[in-house]
């Protein structure tokens, strides 16, 4: 047994004994722990609730052990944001912007480059005043500014959302990093290109632009046609080859041209076999290689990654691949781009880049920069990331002076200076810039000073907190014999956590009717010492103060009398379950009882034991002593959440086979005869309970009802809400049935159309119903329904007749424009039923129906039985449940039964199923988008499902939902082939499924 359960116990179990009459002042503070022993710290590894000296587990932990002094406060040290000596600025990672975080890097490592852009003219900063902010506007403006804060911020990282936002890209949205750098360089060398200064219009092509040629050859003539070309970069084919001379000798590889492909000769004057083959004239400063390892995948009609491992040199001699020149062309591996992962639709982008000065490689991730070890680049932990179970190719061995990736995208190597031609590897910042910069610095220092100073307030009022904690925190235990108040344990815990918000202490909470502290609530106060008490009250006010005078008797007497009623209930119920399992002798005579209050009657005794302690608890939903008398407390049976097991609200007991008249309901499933001695138990507990005999009639009234009234659904749904909760919703003041009316003041419904689930939007009324209902609410046409009987012929028809009668123009009408809703609709919801080997994974179960089709208030159905009679118009076992309205008015929530002949249908409403999903389609929509919201609902791929509707197959993907059947509230079967194990694969079918939109719409592309 829990210990609090063990203290609750021990702490009545006097009752047993002593009558309440004979209680004793020891009594009283056993029932509230007085003298139960305080825990000692160690003891218990949390506070004991049921203990009120129990001072352990309650946040004091922190207070009495050293001082930390970064429990005080929860601010970062701002140094940890400072840049550390000799070391580069980082770029912060905006979402998925990780691809231009790696080629702002890799540009800013170029001299060259930062030290053009650096006199690049920019007015705007050179004449900025430092009391406001500077606002870079063009492209070069933002480059140059982060160019200048890479260099000489304090920062440990910076913010290029000024830059991301200029060229409009979506920071949510990663794209291809290549299509960046070729989009980018174009866009600066067009800006560039417009100044006056020649060294900056052509800084980009000086940098990053060489020459080849496509030379076309004759083979008959041997005419060479050359036609030549400007790159920046040279994208190289990657699969089936092993390192970059392999890749370089491909692209330049000589090319057939014969068949259909045959080339037209301007000498020959008609089409010859050629050959064609790429001629490399210059090379640039920076010569940059793309790896293409994103490549469309044919079979799967996607991109996808080549984790081909490709080993390149640090240094590379282009001499051989020049046309026409011999002598040596050296480069020098300047940058390494890598992306991790093996998908091409996501991952992650880092670069790897030497410093021109020190010549130490270091990696860039985003907001992180390391060093490598020894000054030689390593890719090693790089190429680990990218292992799945797929792909174990081993890395194979590197020859000294090369290196060797499987994620290497581009490669960027800088051409080698002659001895006496060594390019200066300091940029100096232009002072307009550094003058920003300083500016910028200058925010940081005040920011870090302001974080710093913040940290110590918060540090020297948390060791003044702990000094007081601690020393108050030793007067609390209360000694025995000593005067002692109680205070709220909430209250303690939230004074030892919280040292800045501390409110009044409240035991308003904690008081029973007669004003004293209730012993329910003595687990969730503390007895603390006076002296303690004094000072905690006098320091942080509240009240009302609980002290020994505030034990209540008036409750412990009336829990003791409760107590040793219970003691004697129990085994009364243990005689009463043996005597109802026993049969009713034929002569002897019995009683009906409820079957809902036959298994619930020991709790509704227990309630009625309890009514008068009830009214002594308090709750904050109540005045002391004061019961609740809202419409919408009567509603739930003053229970709040609390329900019976059969889902019924049972208040009093027998009052289940009551009927709506007073009398014994018609329904005799509901009830069963017990035996006289049985009924006399029963009636030592509930002396005011409806008695029947088994001679008693059932109300004749309910077995002659014939009519039944209408009323629109929504009438009875907004009355639900009203009385459920009256301070959030309207009151309901008439009943509009005309809406069920057609402009002739004809019915739109039929029974028939009731039977087969049309009229969803109505519910039924038993006359005395309607009679209250039409007395207590404005009614605009009154309508019913019932029941005519054929005299002439005893053959047991029975046909159904409507007041107003039927329109039956405004009828054909109605079923038209259902029937075109069902071909025409948009946002409707289908369900999508997943199934293995062709058996739904959840147990059917036959669908529910109601006229009222009441929320989610579901009822236990008992079987039926073929051939039974409607309930509201004969004497069937079956019913109705009923929604109490207020002490007067309940309403029919059901009218059963589906299988009789003379039944009304309760309305079709989906029961969704555990597993089963609902999704939200149009009739335009095709298979195919349907498909793509299934695979985000459950993660199975378009080509993996198997979609059939009522057993007809749906495979078309390009047609329109509505063109093959598939209607609002459709059920929809999901088959899945063999999940996919390569979860990269799911992640490209997600991102295909999705069009590409590229740069489309940024400053990239000049919008």
């Amino acid at each position: 047994m829990a210990p609090r359960l063990q203290l609750e116990k021990a702490a009545w179990r006097w009752a047993e004994t002593v009558k309440p009459e004979d209680i004793t002042h020891e009594h009283i503070e056993i029932a509230y722990r007085i003298a139960v022993p305080a825990c000692k710290r160690g003891a218990c590894r949390r506070n004991c609730k049921g203990n009120p000296n129990c001072l352990v587990g309650i946040g004091e932990q922190s207070w009495l052990g050293e001082i930390d002094e970064n429990a005080f406060h929860n601010i970062d040290d701002p140094n940890s944001e400072r840049r550390d000596k000799n070391t580069f600025v980082g770029l912060t990672n905006l979402g998925a912007t990780c691809y231009v975080n790696t080629f702002l890097q890799v540009w800013f490592h170029n001299l060259e480059l930062r030290r053009a852009l650096y006199i690049f003219q920019n007015s705007r900063a050179e004449g900025h005043n430092t009391d406001s902010n500077y606002e870079p506007r063009t492209i070069c403006e933002h480059l140059q500014y982060l160019f200048a804060l890479l260099q000489n911020s304090n920062r440990r990282y910076i913010d290029p959302s000024g830059l991301v936002k200029a060229l409009g890209l979506d920071t949510g949205q990663q794209q291809d990093a290549q299509e960046f750098s070729k989009l980018f360089l174009s866009l600066l060398e067009d800006t560039l290109s417009k100044q006056k200064d020649p060294n900056l219009q052509n800084v980009i092509q000086q940098q990053f632009c060489g020459q080849f040629s496509y030379v076309t050859v004759c083979n008959k003539c041997g005419r060479e046609s050359p036609l030549p070309s400007r790159f920046y970069e040279l994208e190289l084919n990657i699969q089936g080859h092993k390192n970059l001379t392999e890749c370089i000798t491909e692209f330049l590889k000589e090319e057939k041209l014969d068949g259909d492909n045959c080339y037209f000769c301007e000498s020959c004057q008609s089409k010859q076999n050629a050959t064609r083959r790429i001629k490399l004239q210059s090379l640039p400063r920076t010569l940059n290689f793309q790896l293409m390892r994103f490549v469309f995948d044919r079979q799967s009609g996607h991109k996808k990654k080549l984790n081909t491992f490709i080993s390149f040199p640090e240094v590379l001699d282009m001499g051989p691949f020049l046309e026409g020149k011999e002598e040596k062309c050296m480069y020098e591996l300047s940058a390494v781009l890598i992306h991790r992962g093996v998908s091409a639709y996501s991952g992650h982008y880092i670069a790897h880049v030497r410093d021109a000065h020190t010549n130490d490689w270091y990696k860039f991730n985003d907001e992180e920069i390391e060093k490598m070890e020894g000054k030689k680049l390593q890719l090693g932990i790089e190429e680990d990331i990218a292992e799945t179970a797929k792909s174990q190719t081993r890395k194979p061995k590197c020859s000294k002076g090369y290196h060797c990736s499987r994620n290497a995208y581009m490669l960027v190597y800088k051409r080698q200076t002659e001895e006496g031609d060594q390019t200066e590897t300091t940029v100096e910042v232009p002072a307009f810039l550094q003058q920003l910069v300083d500016q910028d610095n200058k925010k940081f220092e005040e920011w870090c000073n302001e974080m710093a100073d913040m940290r110590k307030q918060s540090v020297d009022k948390g060791k003044a907190k702990h000094e007081e904690v601690k020393e108050l925190y030793e007067l609390l235990p209360a000694e025995d014999d000593q005067s002692y108040e109680f205070v709220p344990l909430e209250w303690l815990k939230k004074w030892l956590d919280d040292s800045t918000a501390i409110k009044e202490i409240d035991n308003s909470h904690f008081l029973c009717s007669h004003g004293k502290l209730h012993p329910d609530k003595i687990g969730e106060t503390k007895r603390i010492s006076l002296k303690a008490a004094q000072v905690l009250f006098n320091r942080y006010g509240g009240g009302p103060r609980l002290d020994r005078s505030s034990l209540c008797r008036e409750c412990v007497a009336q829990r003791c009398r409760v107590l040793r009623l219970k003691n004697q209930l129990n085994e009364d119920y243990r005689e009463v379950t043996n005597l109802s399992k026993a049969s009713l002798k034929s002569d002897e005579s019995g009683f009906w009882i409820g079957k809902a209050s036959l298994r619930s009657w020991r709790q509704l005794a227990l309630d009625q034991l309890e009514e008068d302690e009830e009214e002594t608890k308090h709750n904050n939903s109540k005045v002391n002593g004061e019961k609740t008398n809202s419409p919408a407390a009567k509603a739930d049976g003053g229970k709040g959440d609390k329900e019976e097991g059969d889902g019924e609200e049972m208040k009093n007991f027998n009052e289940d086979i009551l009927c709506h008249h007073g009398g014994l309901s018609i329904l005799e499933s509901e009830r069963r005869l017990v035996s006289t001695e049985v009924w006399n138990k029963l009636r030592m507990y509930f002396p005011r309970a409806p008695e029947f005999t088994h001679h008693h009639e059932p109300c004749q009234q309910c077995m002659d009802t014939e009519v039944l009234y209408i009323v629109p659904l929504y009438f009875v749904d907004e009355w639900r809400k009203f009385i459920r909760r009256p301070a959030k919703s309207n009151p309901v003041s008439s009943v509009g049935n005309s809406i069920l009316l057609c402009p002739h003041g004809g019915f739109m419904f039929t029974y028939d159309s009731m039977l087969h689930g049309d009229a969803q939007h109505i519910a039924l009324l038993w006359p005395a119903e309607w009679d209250l209902i039409s007395r207590m609410f404005l009614v605009d046409q009154a309508i019913s329904i019932c029941r005519i009987h054929d005299r002439t012929q005893d053959n047991g028809n029975v046909q159904y007749k409507t007041q107003p009668d039927l329109c039956r123009e405004c009828r054909e009408g109605f079923i038209f424009q259902q029937q075109r809703d069902m071909r025409e609709y948009a946002q409707a919801t289908v369900y999508i039923r997943k199934v293995i080997d062709k058996k739904t994974m959840i147990k059917e179960s036959a669908p529910e129906f109601s006229v009222s089709g009441s929320d989610v208030e579901d009822e236990r159905d008992e079987p039926k039985i073929d051939g039974e009679k409607d309930p509201d118009f004969s004497e069937s076992e079956v019913g109705a449940k009923r929604q109490k309205l207020d002490e007067t008015v309940y309403l029919s929530t059901a009218v059963m039964t589906v299988s009789a002949k003379s039944s009304i249908r309760r309305s079709t409403r989906h029961r969704k199923l555990r597993g089963e999903k609902a999704l939200i389609v149009s009739a335009n929509q095709t298979l195919k988008e349907l498909k793509i919201q299934i695979m985000h609902a459950f993660s199975v791929a378009p080509f993996d499902q198997n979609l059939s509707i009522e057993g007809r197959c749906l495979t078309d993907d390009s047609a329109t939902l509505g063109s093959l059947g598939v209607i609002p509230e459709s059920i929809i079967c999901l088959k899945a082939d063999e999940p996919i194990a390569d979860y990269a694969a799911m992640d490209d079918v997600y991102q295909v499924c999705m069009p590409e939109e590229g740069f489309k719409g940024t400053g990239l592309l000049g919008h």
